[in-house]
This record gives C-alpha cells, sequence and structure tokens, in this order.
C-alpha cells in the first residue's frame, strides 16, 4: 500500500460572523429617533432602506450618506454626496457641496453617537438576535427622553 493513496480532504473553514445592524431615522429639527430597523448579516444601507419600506412623504427631505446612492430612484427630494471616481475626480463646487452636506449631517451623526453611549450597543452583542431590536428601540426612547428639547 503506497502512502499517497491515502489523500488528505481539504476543509474550507469559513469564520461565522453573527452580525446585526441597526439602521435610523432621525429628525433634522428636533434630533428625535422616528424609526429604528433593524437587519441581521452584513447587509448593504441602501439594500436595508428598501427592504424597510418606509413610506417618508415626498415633500420631506432626505440627507444621506454615499452608502444610499440609488435613493434618488426612490425618494425625488433626497440628497447625498457627489461622488468622485479615478476618471472623475471632484470639482471645487462639487468638494463645497459635500461640505455643506457633511456640516447639515453633523447633529444627526452626534445622535448616532448619543446612542453609542450605551455600553450594549457600542460593544459586541452577545444576546438573542431576536431581542436586539427591542434593546435598539429601548435605547432610541432613552436618548429621546434624555436629550429632549
Amino acid at each position: 500500500m503506497n502512502g499517497l493513496s491515502k489523500i488528505k480532504k481539504s476543509t474550507i473553514l469559513e469564520k461565522k460572523r453573527h452580525t446585526v445592524k441597526a439602521q435610523l431615522v432621525v429628525c433634522a429639527l428636533t434630533l428625535q429617533i422616528l424609526f429604528v430597523y433593524m437587519a441581521k448579516g452584513s447587509v448593504h444601507d441602501f439594500k436595508m432602506f428598501k427592504k424597510s419600506q418606509l413610506l417618508i412623504p415626498q415633500h420631506i427631505q432626505i440627507l444621506v450618506d454615499l452608502g444610499y446612492v440609488g435613493i434618488c430612484n426612490i425618494h425625488e427630494n433626497s440628497v447625498h454626496p457627489i461622488k468622485s471616481s479615478k476618471k472623475k475626480p471632484l470639482t471645487k463646487e462639487d468638494k463645497k457641496f459635500n461640505r455643506a452636506l457633511a456640516q447639515q449631517r453633523i447633529p444627526i451623526e452626534n445622535v448616532n453617537r448619543k446612542c453609542k453611549i450605551f455600553k450594549i450597543v457600542k460593544e459586541v452583542y452577545r444576546g438573542k438576535h431576536k431581542n436586539y431590536g427591542k434593546i435598539w428601540h429601548a435605547i432610541a426612547a432613552l436618548v429621546n427622553l434624555r436629550y429632549a428639547p
């Protein structure tokens, strides 16, 4: 019997990722969290927005980041930064527009920070995934209560 006849089977080991993602809808005027949507796994932001089926009236303006590039097809009154590429770098006007949009989005990002103060949201969540949405809703309520105008 030849030693080469015994072929070692190689297995592909995949690292399991039990990720959960939360998406917040925040009012820019009152800085209140209006809606929280959860998704399991690593999901793209825009795909998550489409799956949430959130009905936003057309007269409301939506300010988003580059993760929502196709949102203009769904909601006409939405604004996202202008994307650059190798072939088409940003002009000075585009950079000014992106900077102005980022300045408008700063208070909304601060609401994100207020949520991340809570340790259960900031660190790795080790509980059951079905309870993660309840935790985010409770934290959103606490943030809305704590920082109410």
